[in-house]
């Protein structure tokens, strides 16, 4: 294609053929692209840098002659995705990417690669307004939901600033635009400039970024359990790093919150890891990604792992883990050379209590002869077939296993895979990631469509305050949907008292969205509310829910283990979803006393204050060795009238 011009360069790749003037050397707008619309497409033209030209081009649109004043780089949409989208099969590689290089010279010399230099932004016209908004929608899609604004720079560069007011009054009128096409700006800098003028001026370079309306990747929730010294947060530095581990636990480094967790090597807080997957079922994770916006943006699937402690010690934190944040799966992480040992069989009891699906890791089979892999293999074949767990062990060896495995696993709880591997080698590490790949949600979109129908209700498992931002709190989206602006109630009080609120913004892994749907988990910055009012087990509602709490409930339980009896006013701990407080037995309806492994129906009442219960709602208790499971059957009310 050498020594033919752009118009039949055009020509000869397929494309619209383009009858253009040449005015300064500068291609701009097409006769024939606007004959194709039929109209001069004032909303489809885009004006970028460059002074009004007094020369025009008449043109003749439905019969009516019409002559407009065209810029110097003036291009429809039409036309902008036409070069983004040359047919490299029209013509030879070489030809094609001569054509290819050629274009994007053109295109970066004028501006359009996301950034745009605008001296000024004062008071524009509603015409001027909506060509600006309709500029910065394209803008923000040729540079990928980003683009630059520098704020009182000319278009050859130089730095002549503006007054203050005019910046400010710039910057205003650059906001009403971003929300104009859902995206936010963050002033990047600001400064002064010295110009022929002895009022002071300033220049801003601002950040314009589209927020994605919602997040459409599919998103499921992983807990992982296990003893302690397992190999837990070291096989998920491994999935999410994309790095094997050198023996000595470098890659659990990037999962640990605080100091002594670095020293002791030991989870004691509750920690987040995701891991993506693409449309072509490839992993997407930190190793090509360098932070979690890129992993959400490129997956089309997440899996969010939930990091929970395996010592003794942090078991309530464990188990807030579990009740809180509503796993979809749980993974029981099992060290081959130590077996079942410690809290593995506890942990292994409080999914089942919580009928939460799990599958085993059998990991650090690299420190262990293939006859200690199979004698823990088939210990935990034992466990498995035990009455009372009645499961059936998958030992997945090949990649057919692994799918196999994530079909049947979905389909039947009681199928319980298991995944012999290693992060130090990485011998079958690639089996569990088809097998995650694979892995279906356990709710299909009937089921979802019907919580989003109902009001509003966000758990409260954490509170933080972000400089700048304010109070912010995460949890989980337990019913219906929640958007960024929308106004909530948050309670109970100590008083008993929900307080009104405003949802200032929301992210989800790290990501910021506009719209929370039910079952996804987010944090929710809400400005300047005082966080002292706030504390775990609380909720977020609609006020049109009229929320009940009550500081007495009655629950059928089922006492797991218990060392002697248990009798009226014995205290435990209660764990309801992201609810825990110490209550006391008032009464064992029809005994006197329960034993291990008895059920009935008894009466709590919350030492402290009260809660906000649903009846239905799955009940973990425990004291010390004793512990026990049930549900919800029936609330005291403590007040028909809330203040809210």
């Amino acid at each position: 294609m050498r020594g033919l011009t752009y118009e039949d360069r055009l020509n000869k790749l397929g494309l619209y053929s383009l009858d253009y003037r040449r005015i300064s050397g500068d291609l701009i707008e097409t006769y024939k692209i606007l004959k194709g619309l039929n109209k001069v497409d004032t909303e489809g033209l885009f004006p970028l840098v460059g002074e009004s030209i007094t020369r025009g081009h008449s043109l003749k649109t439905k019969g009516q002659p019409f002559r407009t004043e065209l810029r110097k780089h003036f291009f429809t949409q039409r036309t902008v995705n036409l070069w983004n989208s040359l047919p490299q099969k029209a013509v030879d590689a070489q030809s094609f990417n001569i054509f290819k290089a050629e274009t994007e010279i053109f295109l970066k010399n004028r501006g359009i690669r996301g950034y745009g230099d605008r001296l000024k932004l004062v008071n524009p016209s509603q015409y001027r307004f909506e060509h600006l908004v309709t500029q910065m929608k394209w803008r923000l899609q040729e540079g990928r939901g980003e683009a630059v604004y520098q704020i009182g720079v000319e278009d050859n560069g130089l730095l002549v600033g503006l007054l203050e007011e005019e910046l400010r009054a710039s910057l205003k009128t650059l906001r009403r635009m971003a929300e104009k096409v859902g995206a936010d700006i963050t002033i990047l800098r600001e400064r002064d400039v010295e110009y022929d003028t002895d009022s002071p001026r300033r220049i801003a370079e601002v950040l314009v970024r589209k927020v994605p309306d919602d997040q459409q990747f599919l998103d499921l929730r992983v807990a992982v359990l296990g003893n302690v010294d397992s190999g837990k947060s070291t096989l998920l530095g491994v999935l999410t790093q994309g790095e094997l581990d050198n023996g000595r636990g470098r890659a659990r480094l990037n999962l640990f919150r605080h100091l002594h967790e670095i020293q002791s090597g030991r989870t004691s807080s509750i920690s987040f890891e995701i891991l993506g997957f693409n449309s072509k079922g490839e992993v997407v994770n930190y190793s090509d990604s360098r932070t979690a916006e890129e992993i959400c943006e490129s997956a089309s699937k997440m899996i969010t792992f939930i990091d929970l402690a395996g010592h003794h010690k942090y078991l309530k934190t464990t188990i807030f883990g579990l009740t809180s944040y509503c796993p979809d799966f749980a993974m029981l992480v099992v060290s081959a050379n130590t077996g079942i040992a410690g809290t593995t069989r506890e942990h292994l009891g409080l999914a089942m209590a919580l009928k939460v699906p799990f599958f085993i890791v059998v990991s650090k089979v690299d420190l262990c002869t293939k006859a200690t892999i199979e004698r823990t293999v088939k210990q935990l074949e034992m466990v498995l077939k035990q009455p009372g767990c009645n499961k059936v062990p998958l030992l997945v060896s090949t990649s057919d296993d692994a799918v196999m495995a994530a079909q049947r696993f979905a389909q039947s709880p009681s199928i319980t895979p298991i995944f012999p591997l290693s992060g130090v080698s990485g011998v079958n590490l690639e089996l569990l990631k088809v097998f995650l790949n694979v892995l279906p949600p356990l709710t299909n979109s009937k089921e979802q469509e019907e919580l989003m129908q109902q009001l509003t209700e966000f758990q409260v498992d954490e509170i933080y305050s972000v400089p700048e931002v304010g109070t912010v709190v995460g949890g989980t989206l337990y019913s219906g949907i929640c958007r960024e602006g929308e106004r909530l109630v948050v309670g109970p009080t100590d008083e008993g008292k929900f307080l009104p609120l405003k949802v200032c913004s929301m992210q989800r892994n790290r990501s910021a969205c506009r719209v929370l749907r039910a079952g996804q988990a987010a944090t929710l910055a809400l400005g300047n509310f005082d966080r002292a009012l706030l504390r775990k087990g609380m909720v977020m509602v609609s006020p049109e829910m009229h929320p009940t709490i009550c500081s007495v409930f009655e629950s059928e339980i089922v006492l797991l283990f218990h060392a002697k009896t248990f009798r009226r006013g014995f205290q435990v701990t209660v764990h309801v979803g992201n609810v825990r407080q110490t209550a006391i037995v008032e009464i064992i309806q029809g005994k006197e006393e329960l034993r291990t492994g008895e059920k009935a129906v008894v009466r709590f009442r919350f030492i402290k204050h009260s809660e906000y219960l649903k009846v239905g709602a799955k009940l973990l208790f425990r004291e010390g060795v004793t512990k026990g499971i049930g549900h919800v059957t029936k609330l005291h009310p403590t007040s028909n009238d809330q203040n809210i």
